[in-house]
């Protein structure tokens, strides 16, 4: 099965070793070409340079910049909207990992909402991409527990990342297999929160549900847009 990987950082290039080891053909990958900070390389992009793997800038995936042959799109981590088009364009679609029990906490910073609101328990889901962001339907899912003394950082990466790996591999290998879960999610529990300190994803239509708390900022280019 030919996958194209967008995504970014640590988790997408986890993510790419993953589907390699897996036996899954990685034809393409879409990350940044820089990290946040604007210096050093990408994780996933470094990944895929290493590997030969073609590499397709974050941000410009769209139908015509798809690979043809290209059975499914993985989402690693990754802040880009695949639009309708481009799904089509796929043997079964595109799915991706969000660090949460859909539908709750969709948005941005779900974990640090999740710390924030003092959750006892936290998950991670794999949900087919969909024109509702976090919206789709269930692929996989399973929950952890938040820890006493839990942080943003230690519930990511001792948590929420390793199931991510352990939940997109479960996915991609039932997609592989011919066996299609789609579970739709309950909007009577859909959560969605703003982006901590970053702007928002480029969604405009979809509205943002609460208030930050105190300490957290909004750009004031976001707050415009």
């Amino acid at each position: 099965m030919n996958v194209l990987l967008t995504g970014q950082k640590a988790f997408g290039a986890a993510v790419f070793e993953m589907l390699r080891r897996g036996g899954f053909r990685v034809n393409a990958v879409s990350a940044p070409a820089l990290r946040e900070d604007g210096v050093r390389e990408d994780r996933l992009r470094a990944a895929a340079e290493r590997a030969g793997v073609p590499w397709i800038l974050a941000g410009t995936l769209r139908a015509e910049t798809l690979p043809a042959g290209t059975d499914l799109i993985v989402a690693a981590h990754s802040h880009d909207f695949v639009g309708r088009r481009t799904r089509m364009a796929t043997t079964f679609g595109a799915i991706g990992y969000h660090p949460s029990l859909l539908p709750r906490h969709r948005g941005r910073d779900a974990v640090r909402w999740t710390i924030h609101m003092k959750d006892p328990v936290a998950g991670g889901s794999v949900y087919w991409l969909s024109e509702r962001m976090d919206g789709g339907d269930i692929a996989a899912q399973d929950y952890v527990f938040v820890s006493p003394g839990e942080t943003v950082d230690s519930l990511w990466r001792e948590k929420l990342f390793p199931l991510g790996l352990t939940l997109l591999e479960r996915a991609v290998k039932d997609i592989a297999a011919g066996i299609i879960r789609r579970e739709p999610q309950d909007e009577a529990y859909a959560t969605w929160e703003p982006s901590w300190e970053r702007a928002p994803a480029l969604r405009p239509e979809l509205d943002l549900i609460g208030t930050l708390p105190e300490g957290a900022r909004v750009s004031r280019k976001a707050a415009r847009g």
